[in-house]
């Protein structure tokens, strides 16, 4: 439903069949009135977002009860989209809904999930105790894929990932960490660590916006989805240096990403490279060596680790991980990697969307270059979502007189029967 002038006052009116006049914040401290809005059936709820109000745009999200006729306030979590009218708003999987287009809208900003009904929303919703919907932004395609690689101290990770990042700087990145732990000299926010207070951190914790985090000597560290995700959009492969408790909380949030684990010839072999180094206490050198043997047998955990790599000669070792990493054709510009992600995607306002087959059928509607073909943006093969963003998807387009004529495009539209759940 799309709403338009005075429509929600109406819409109030209607529902409350009351033919009172209304203030313009509604019925029961409700939205005010607005118009090219739109509102989405979500069970037996209706999700408002966005609209106009005294020409300037919205993106509040707003949900109305048609069984207790009450309109709900939810905690909204996650960055909002730009304020935007005249978009689509298309429910997918009873679990998000696909937000489309809209007027003035910059092509990289277009597509937009609001998650209603996903595993994350539940667990946020049970942990605050009341109404949550959260964003995910829509990306179009693969990221680049994050590489996480662990090994025990000593076994040379330092060295290769330093080679990696020599030879090939265009295609790798860090993520830059977070700590609650203040600043040492000439160290910046942002480019060191970004450097935050615990309360706000250990919220965001508990929002599921970390990938892994620990408390070391009374302070937080922890590696953000939003951190990995900026080396991504660049278009870099993101490396998280990380231990193995780090990549079980890595592995455990479903981020799709390649972990590897260097291991030395020996423990024996390892030790002589401590001792070698000269830079740790015999007692720090027994803790090092310690952990190393917990380290190591989860290292061979094949549930954990795609790729188990031996450090016996760097030389060697290395080619194994360019190997692994599927480096040996590209050159240092990572041209051949095929990251990208851009997809020629007409901004449009006042169209049409309606879904099929977890395929969204988006027609007409006012922009640049607006021809009379149908976009059919698949979402059939999503992966992540809230906190993070929602990747994969894809899209064709049909020339709408072709599809009348024989009905190509729904044929070729690659429908799926439902999932059970539409996250992967």
């Amino acid at each position: 439903m799309r709403g338009n002038w005075k429509v929600l006052g109406d819409f109030s009116k209607s529902v409350f069949l009351d033919k009172r006049d209304h203030s313009s914040e509604g019925m029961n401290g409700g939205p005010a009135s607005r118009c090219y809005h739109t509102m989405t059936a979500f069970g037996n709820k209706l999700v408002m977002f966005g609209g106009i109000q005294d020409n300037k745009p919205l993106n509040d999200v707003h949900i109305f009860d048609t069984i207790s006729r009450l309109w709900v306030f939810p905690e909204v979590l996650g960055s909002p989209p730009a304020p935007r009218y005249g978009h689509s708003a298309v429910l997918l999987d009873e679990e998000r809904i696909l937000v489309f287009g809209g007027h003035s809208i910059a092509p990289q900003d277009l597509v937009w999930f609001l998650e209603v009904d996903t595993p994350y929303v539940k667990k946020q919703s049970q942990l605050l105790g009341r109404s949550v919907v959260a964003w995910s932004k829509g990306i179009f395609g693969d990221l680049p894929r994050p590489v996480v690689i662990c090994g025990p101290s000593g076994v040379g990770k330092g060295t290769l990932i330093g080679r990696l990042m020599k030879d090939f700087p265009t295609m790798f990145g860090f993520s830059v960490s977070h700590t609650t732990r203040p600043p040492r000299h000439l160290e910046k926010s942002g480019v060191h660590y970004h450097f935050t207070e615990r309360p706000l951190m250990e919220l965001a914790i508990q929002e599921g916006k970390f990938l892994e985090s620990a408390n070391v000597h009374g302070n937080l560290y922890g590696t953000s989805i939003a951190a990995v995700e900026a080396v991504a959009n660049a278009g870099k492969r993101c490396i998280l240096d990380i231990d193995v408790q780090g990549a079980q909380a890595v592995k455990k949030s479903g981020l799709d990403a390649a972990f590897i684990f260097i291991a030395p010839p020996s423990l024996e072999q390892l030790e002589r490279r401590l001792r070698g180094r000269g830079t740790e206490t015999e007692e720090q050198i027994q803790k090092r060596l310690k952990n190393a043997r917990v380290e190591l047998e989860h290292g061979k955990d094949c549930l954990l680790f795609d790729h188990y790599v031996v450090n016996d000669n760097l030389e060697e070792c290395y080619l194994e991980l360019k190997g692994v990493l599927r480096l040996e054709r590209v050159d240092s510009e990572g041209k051949q990697n095929g990251f990208d992600n851009q997809v020629s995607l007409k901004p449009r306002y006042g169209h049409s969307a309606t879904v099929i087959c977890e395929n969204v059928f988006i027609f007409g509607g006012v922009g640049m270059d607006v021809d009379s073909a149908i976009t059919i943006i698949d979402t059939s093969t999503l992966v992540g979502g809230a906190p993070g963003q929602t990747t994969r998807l894809r899209v064709s387009s049909h020339d709408s007189r072709h599809v009348l004529s024989n009905g190509s495009a729904v044929n070729n539209a690659h429908f799926k029967a439902p999932k059970e759940n539409g996250r992967l």
